[in-house]
């Protein structure tokens, strides 16, 4: 069994023409030398941001990408390299991206399902066309005005604030609870809340404005429940930052940056020492991927990720589990190949944004369901999350399907 477009020929890691010959060392330092490179700008670029949440961010997802590259390759390439060190660097570096990355999936989730909560509710109309949205305030629609209005529609279905500068979107509180009952958050009639209409005519479908109850309810649940998890985990990062074991990490990269401790087969040629371990890989990928339902995930909505709704937790964690095994071997394979093959794999990229989708749904699902079991929570609320669990598992398994259509696809298209 061979994957498609996933292996090369060996011959390509050697460039043709003079006859001199590249090691497997060779090869290796000079990925991991950009690599460590990128880490320690991520580094300077993370502590020179300040007060710049955005800047610090994109330095952290910089960070958390370089630490893993690294990491992969130590794991894949472990036969060439000194062991003991090897293991030493790979296990920190996969802890310091581990609790860096958490604030940020804390973030996303938070976005996501509150952005589903109020599409589900009708608060939001589905994405049109782009140029196709206006933003409308009680006071134009009493004024009757049907001109297409200014505002810019940022591919979410979501209003953008023309005074609040580009990218800044206007959507649903979820922070206010709905008090009065009458399933809105903004009072008995919704007003002062900005409305999202299609441009056209009076019939066009519109937003409702408002949430329900227990949609309001449900979102200021998951609001408190993320924005404590996200704060927590944002602390845990500043003290992982200024612990000594994070510097200890920094300067072992800064080291990897001009020497990279090797082991006696890194001496072979490039083509023969660098094939093995990357065909390893691959065949590990292969074995996790022949083992998922690729032919149940072939036939829309066929419901499968749907099957423990309302088992237990690890009943759920256990469905998910072999395509996230998926995702990160897909993820070592995709690294092995950058080693051998500088450009990258439209494919290999394809498919693990496809996995990130499906990771990112399950989590959003099971966050969801953890704020249903709350004690005492009101049973609209109850509803509105499973409402909301339930979409998200409609997610995974539509990310299945993409996964198997674009796994397919390219067996079709292989040579």
């Amino acid at each position: 069994m061979h994957s498609p477009d996933l292996s090369r020929q060996d011959a390509a890691v050697v460039p043709s023409g003079p006859p001199t010959t590249i090691t497997a060392g060779d090869a290796l330092a000079r990925y991991l030398h950009a690599q460590a490179g990128d880490f320690l700008r991520s580094l300077r670029l993370h502590s020179e941001s300040g007060a710049d949440t955005a800047g610090v961010a994109e330095a952290a997802a910089a960070l958390r990408q370089a630490s893993r590259r690294i990491s992969g390759i130590l794991h894949t390439f472990r036969p060439l390299l000194d062991p003991v060190w090897a293991d030493d660097l790979r296990t920190e570096l996969a802890w310091l991206s581990a609790t860096l990355a958490q604030e940020h999936a804390c973030t996303s989730r938070l976005s996501r399902l509150l952005d589903a909560l109020a599409r589900l509710s009708g608060a939001i109309p589905l994405p049109p066309a782009r140029g196709e949205l206006r933003t409308d305030t009680p006071g134009d629609r009493a004024a009757g005005s049907g001109e297409p209005g200014t505002g810019a529609g940022d591919g979410s279905g979501t209003a953008v604030d023309s005074d609040s500068g580009p990218g800044t979107a206007v959507g649903p509180d979820f922070s206010t609870r709905a008090r009065s009952g009458s399933g809105s958050l903004g009072g008995p009639t919704g007003s002062g809340s900005v409305r999202v209409s299609r441009a056209g005519s009076a019939d066009a479908p519109r937003a409702t404005g408002s949430l329900t109850v227990g949609a309001a309810r449900a979102g200021a649940l998951l609001e408190r429940q993320l924005t404590l998890a996200r704060t927590r985990a944002h602390s845990a990062a500043l003290q992982a930052l200024g612990s000594s074991r994070f510097h200890a990490v920094a300067d072992s990269v800064a080291v990897l940056a001009s020497e990279l401790p090797l082991g006696p087969m890194a001496g072979a040629p490039a083509a023969e020492a660098l094939a093995l371990p990357a065909e390893l890989a691959e065949r590990r990928l292969l074995e996790a991927v022949a083992a998922l339902p690729l032919g149940r995930a072939a036939h829309p909505y066929n419901a499968e990720a749907l099957v423990h709704g309302l088992a237990t937790a690890s009943a759920g964690e256990a469905q998910d589990a072999p395509w996230h095994q998926v995702r990160l071997l897909l993820r070592l394979h995709r690294y092995a190949q950058e080693v051998l093959h500088p450009e990258a794999d439209p494919v290999l990229c394809h498919a693990g944004l496809v996995l990130d989708r499906h990771r990112d749904a399950a989590e959003a699902a099971a966050a969801a369901a953890n704020a249903a079991r709350t004690p005492r929570i009101a049973p609209a609320t109850a509803y509105a999350l499973g409402v909301l669990h339930a979409d998200q598992r409609h997610e995974v398994e539509a990310a299945r399907y993409a996964f198997q259509q674009v796994w397919r696809r390219s067996a079709v298209t292989a040579p």
